[in-house]
């Protein structure tokens, strides 16, 4: 498979193509995106206090990495989900520092719903974006459009080449009764 092949499957957004779902779709991006920044900024603020209360109660080694990975992971990750940017990997990401959440969540305070339901969002809708991509109107889709284009146009030449290639001497001779220099 070829690397932009490759990219573009990766990249390609699977959900309907029409105005109003990927408005929607759009939105709903862009405002996951905006509101998980500020989760990330907050670990950084105080990551030791983090490291603490969050990560050495579900027994991950290395707290301190952890939490750094955790932030990391959500001020990188969630403004390329705003722009659209990388949707998949960056959705993925998201994903899993949710599931981490709500796996925390559930340690602390069992199957409390009101602990758990901000993080069941978050991770149902990364998880949305995971498998479906950024959707028509983002930096992905238009990354997909260009290296469409230019594979397309390098195939149709391809073609025109061998087309060229295979051409018998003397056929079109034949055909327009007129011969070529």
């Amino acid at each position: 498979m070829a690397p932009s092949t490759l990219l573009t499957t990766l990249l390609k957004p699977t959900v309907t193509p029409n105005l109003w779902s990927q408005t929607a779709w759009t939105v709903l991006r862009v405002t996951l995106g905006i509101m998980m920044i500020h989760n990330g900024l907050d670990k950084f603020a105080d990551i030791e206090s983090f490291a603490h209360v969050y990560v050495e109660v579900i027994g991950l080694p290395f707290p301190i990495v952890f939490s750094y990975l955790a932030a990391l992971t959500e001020t990188i990750g969630a403004p390329l989900l705003a722009i659209g940017f990388l949707t998949r990997p960056a959705a993925f990401g998201l994903f899993g520092t949710m599931c981490v959440a709500i796996y925390h969540h559930v340690l602390v305070a069992g199957l409390n719903l009101t602990y758990l339901e901000l993080s069941a969002i978050y991770a149902a809708c990364f998880l949305a974006f995971a498998v479906n991509g950024a959707g028509l109107f983002s930096t992905d889709a238009l990354i997909t459009n260009l290296l469409d284009a230019n594979a397309l146009s390098t195939q149709v030449k391809r073609l025109m080449r061998l087309e060229q290639a295979y051409q018998a001497p003397g056929v079109e001779q034949k055909q327009t009764g007129v011969a070529k220099p």
